[in-house]
Order: C-alpha cells, then sequence, then structure tokens
C-alpha cells in the first residue's frame, strides 16, 4: 500500500540524486576537518546565511543545544519563547548539557516581542542568574513567520543589552521563500543560527549550525562533547548540498499545496483552519466536533493509507512536502470525508 505521509516534511525520502552523490561522495574524516564533501557543505551554507563559519550536526536538535552550549555559561539563564522547540521538544536539554534555566514568554500568539526581552533581562543581583542568550525561531513552531522588521528590533533590543541571539531556524528556507527574500536577510539579525536538511530540504539526515568563526570553532568542541563528531560524514553530506542547491527553489509548491489543503479542509463540517496562519508548508487544523477521538480519528486513515499525528490541544497538524502532490490531497480529504460519515 502507498501511504500519503503528512506528519512532518521530516519523512521526506531522498531524491535519486542525492542517492548518487552518496554514492560518489569524496569522503575523509570530517574530526580531523579533512572531509571534503563536508568542508564544501559548510561553506555553501555559510554563504546561504551570510555567516562567516558552519558546522554539520546530525540534528536540528543538536544544533540548538550546540549553540546553547557555546554561548552560554553554566548557570546562566535564556530568554525562549514557552511554545518553541528547545521548550517543548529537546527534553529539557539546555538544562542538563548546558546548566542553563529558561525565562519563559508566554504569549498567545508565540512571538517575543521587545517589551519581553526588556521585561525578562535579569538586573546585576547576587540573587538572579545572568542573561545569557535569546533564543528565536523562524517559522515558529506553529508555522507562521517573523517578518524582518520584527527580526530586526528583536537582534537590536538584545544587542543593545549585549546578549547574543540564536535562531532555531529548522524550517529558515521556508521563511525566506514565504518573506520572498534571501535567508540572508533573516540571519543577519542573528549571532548564530540553525537549520535542518532533512525537513522541506529532503536530505535523510543532518543540519547546518552557522556563525562566525570563532563560535564554530567553539561550537565544533561541543558536538566533540556530544559525540557528534562523525567521521567519512560526506556520503551524508553530499546530500545537503544537493538540498541546497536544488531543493530550495521548490519549497513554493509545498506551500501551495498547504494553501490548497487548508482550503479543502474548511469545506468539511467541524473542521476549520485559519488560512491568515498558514504561511509555509503547515496547516493546523482546529477540529470542533463534540467527543472526537483523535487517536481513533488517526486509527481509522491509516487503515487507508494516510498518515497523521493524532491532534493536540483540539487541533490535526498536517505537513506538506515534495512527496506529496495535489492528487495525494484529494484523495485524503476524501478519505477524511468518508472516515468522518460513521465516525463516533
Amino acid at each position: 500500500m502507498k501511504f500519503i505521509d503528512l506528519r512532518s516534511d521530516t519523512v521526506t525520502q531522498p531524491t535519486l540524486e542525492m542517492r548518487q552523490a552518496m554514492y560518489e561522495a569524496v569522503v575523509g574524516d570530517d574530526v580531523y576537518e579533512d572531509d571534503p564533501t563536508v568542508r564544501k557543505l559548510e561553506k555553501l551554507a555559510a554563504e546561504k546565511t551570510g555567516k562567516e563559519a558552519a558546522l554539520f550536526v546530525v540534528s536540528g536538535t543538536m544544533g540548538n543545544q550546540i549553540a546553547i552550549m557555546a554561548h552560554t555559561k553554566l548557570g546562566d539563564e535564556i530568554i525562549v519563547a514557552a511554545n518553541s522547540h528547545i521548550v517543548q521538544h529537546e527534553v529539557g536539554a539546555a538544562a542538563r548539557l548546558s546548566g542553563v534555566s529558561y525565562a519563559i514568554v508566554d504569549n498567545v500568539d508565540n512571538k517575543i516581542y521587545r517589551e519581553d526581552i526588556l521585561a525578562k533581562i535579569r538586573a546585576e543581583n547576587i540573587h538572579y542568574p545572568e542573561t545569557g542568550l535569546l533564543c528565536l525561531e523562524n517559522p515558529l513552531s506553529d508555522g507562521t513567520v517573523i517578518s524582518l522588521e520584527e527580526m530586526k528590533e528583536l537582534y537590536e533590543t538584545a544587542s543593545e543589552c549585549n546578549i547574543p541571539v540564536h535562531l532555531d531556524g529548522a524550517r529558515l528556507f521556508n521563511a525566506a521563500v514565504y518573506l520572498n527574500v534571501d535567508p540572508k536577510e533573516i540571519c543577519k539579525y542573528t549571532d548564530s543560527v540553525m537549520f535542518c536538511l532533512s525537513k522541506g530540504l529532503a536530505s535523510p539526515v543532518g543540519s547546518i549550525l552557522c556563525g562566525s568563526k570563532e563560535f564554530i570553532k567553539k561550537a565544533r568542541k561541543m558536538r566533540k562533547i556530544l559525540g557528534g563528531g562523525m567521521r567519512q560524514a560526506g556520503v551524508l553530506a553530499a546530500c545537503g548540498i544537493v538540498s541546497l542547491e536544488k531543493m530550495v527553489n521548490r519549497l513554493k509548491e509545498d506551500h501551495d499545496n498547504a494553501m490548497y489543503l487548508a482550503t479543502k479542509l474548511n469545506e468539511i463540517q467541524g473542521f476549520s483552519v485559519d488560512m491568515d496562519r498558514v504561511h509555509i508548508n503547515m496547516v493546523f487544523c482546529k477540529v470542533e466536533r463534540e467527543n472526537f477521538d483523535f487517536n481513533k480519528f488517526a486509527d481509522k486513515l491509516l487503515v487507508k493509507g494516510i498518515k497523521t499525528n493524532p491532534g493536540e490541544k483540539g487541533s490535526i497538524r498536517f505537513v506538506t512536502h515534495k512527496d506529496i502532490n495535489k492528487e495525494d490531497i484529494d484523495y485524503a480529504i476524501k478519505t477524511i470525508k468518508e472516515v468522518l460519515e460513521n465516525f463516533s
């Protein structure tokens, strides 16, 4: 059975070009920094983000945690949004790995504003931790994109207070496509940025952490501490090169498909999507049906070849990607309607 997988863009399969690139990759020992394919990927990533240097890491979580480790010292506090990936989906790693605590900003729209930063920065006091880092997301975990004007204000506010800014840009290139700007325009309002190769860009493994040469030198040591020093990693980095050279320009197709999916979901009674919040390839569909069993619903769709995550907080997240086309979406909508006809 063919499965239509709408759980995440992490499920993307590598392209034939990626598989061929893996086979042909020239490799070395990356811990010695002599894997030419990894070095090529890191140089390309630094150029794409407008940073001095870059580091190939296993995952987005590893990239974020290395950044926190490199920017902060034991006992610091980091400013971060309540529903951000770093808080919600990284197992509390910052406390364990970096010995930092969270100054959590909890706004309804999941954003952080200038006044939030100013309110969360710790005054110099023997009883307080020091504010060591501002962590931002773009896009946010809810799929919405932060404007350049907002990024600029946040960065300038933090910089005025001598606080570095790290951006969790897991879907950085999706944000750039939505804003119709070069990714450098987003990244210039950061001191470090992480982006994933293994989501919409379709690589099987890997993320990139970018920043100054000094920062990346420190980050490389932190990667080693975490056991992330890979050897002949060029076989994986080869896919990342294809991602950056070939997969970025097609992301708009995923965004268009997400809008199409959202429009179709809005035609289903009891299902609703706020179209103004469909910015990238993620669709959050609110379900307003009495006693709705989200797990049972997901199970019934799976039997018919559609993979979704069970709902969370009354909504179901659907994610489009390169392996999903409009015909797949039409089948998914048709199947959802059929399941709901006899659903109780």
